[in-house]
């Protein structure tokens, strides 16, 4: 921005610059008089003038832009740590919301294996049972079948011991 009291500054020093110029060497002379003051009242309503239609117009638009431009930025930081927060709570909504599937298909998963150990067991159980009545009838067959085998071999001997004896024999029955 340019400072109105620094320009005057600046085209004050400009003419004490001349001024001292003019002593310097052997050409112009400038000697002060009522014309200096005259030159130093245009210089200062110049001053003035510009600062009012120029310089301050400019300032407020340099001012202007750089509060909208600071404002804008500031907006947009706002923004983008608005966007970082959602994104940090949905990452941390997202990685709560895996552990409790993975907990709970852990759970499915314990269940489902309880289940069929459960199943497992009945079926063995079962069987074991379904086993023990099969050998169960089985002994009692075999017990049927050992009783008529000794019938049959009785049976058979005495045909056998009557063929080869030719006569009657008569069974030991126990």
């Amino acid at each position: 921005m340019v400072d109105s009291v620094a320009f005057a500054f600046r085209e004050l020093l400009g003419g004490a610059c001349l001024l001292f110029l003019g002593f310097a060497g052997g050409a112009i002379q400038l000697v002060p008089d009522g014309t200096l003051v005259f030159h130093l009242f245009i210089i200062v309503t110049m001053v003035a003038v510009l600062n009012y239609t120029l310089l301050k117009p400019i300032n407020r638009i340099l001012a202007d832009r750089e509060r909208l431009t600071e404002g804008r930025l500031e907006e947009a930081e706002r923004v983008l740590a608005d966007a970082n927060d959602k994104f940090r709570i949905y990452e941390s909504t997202l990685r709560d919301a895996r552990s409790s599937g993975y907990l709970l298909l852990e759970r499915e998963r314990a269940k489902v294996h309880k289940e069929r150990e459960q199943k497992v067991k009945a079926t063995k159980d079962e069987v074991g049972q379904w086993v023990n009545v099969e050998k169960a009838k089985l002994a009692s067959e075999m017990a049927d079948v050992q009783v008529l085998l000794r019938q049959d071999a009785m049976k058979i001997s005495e045909e056998i011991g009557r063929r080869i004896l030719a006569r009657e024999i008569t069974p030991k029955r126990s």
